[in-house]
């Protein structure tokens, strides 16, 4: 997490030449590093995290996850992004069914496990209370808040993937605060982003 977004950097990190937009269709001619204001941008952006499982054989998976967001109302549709490099997209990418997990405000050490470690080299079920949920995919005890959905797209998003999720499950408890964004960008990542 507390890497650079290069996900969103220009090719070669060029420097872009942007006309400045005056509301007149007039420019001011501004040289913009276009990558550099994007990743200002969004970086500031607050939103909550999420720990998405998935299983595999009898391989359970799961990661740190800040690239989600509802898609469609209706239909219901939810779409989260997995990194390339993580053993929960490598080994779970072809999977039916993902879980997805809001991490209550109270829930860092739980954060930390399936943010800062990789399943590469520690088991992080083994680490914490989960119980098997539709599809035999991992529930966390911990996280209230948390559906699964049924993978009915997928698409190559750059160095994430793109899973539209369609609701199949659920569990709610609307009043846990959610572990936010800010606080995840202090989790040293279990691999590089």
């Amino acid at each position: 997490m507390g890497r650079s977004c290069e996900a969103f950097a220009v090719p070669g990190r060029a420097r872009a030449v942007l006309e400045g937009y005056d509301g007149a269709g007039g420019g001011t001619g501004a040289s913009v590093d276009v990558s550099a204001a994007f990743e200002s941008l969004v970086g500031e952006l607050e939103y909550p995290m999420f720990i998405v499982t998935a299983r595999v054989g009898d391989e359970p998976l799961g990661c740190l996850v800040g690239f989600a967001t509802q898609a469609s109302i209706d239909p219901p549709r939810f779409a989260v992004c997995l990194s390339h490099k993580n053993r929960t997209f490598r080994r779970g990418r072809e999977a039916d069914v993902l879980a997805v997990h809001c991490v209550p405000a109270h829930a860092e050490a739980l954060a930390r496990l399936f943010g800062g470690e990789t399943a590469d080299e520690v088991d992080k079920f083994g680490r914490c209370a989960w119980h098997e949920g539709p599809g035999a995919v991992p529930i966390l005890d911990e996280c209230p808040n948390w559906f699964v959905g049924r993978v009915v797209w997928r698409a190559d998003a750059g160095d994430h993937d793109a899973f539209l999720l369609e609701p199949i499950a659920a569990g709610a408890d609307t009043s846990a605060d959610e572990f936010t964004f800010h606080r995840a960008k202090r989790i040293e990542p279990g691999h590089e982003a």
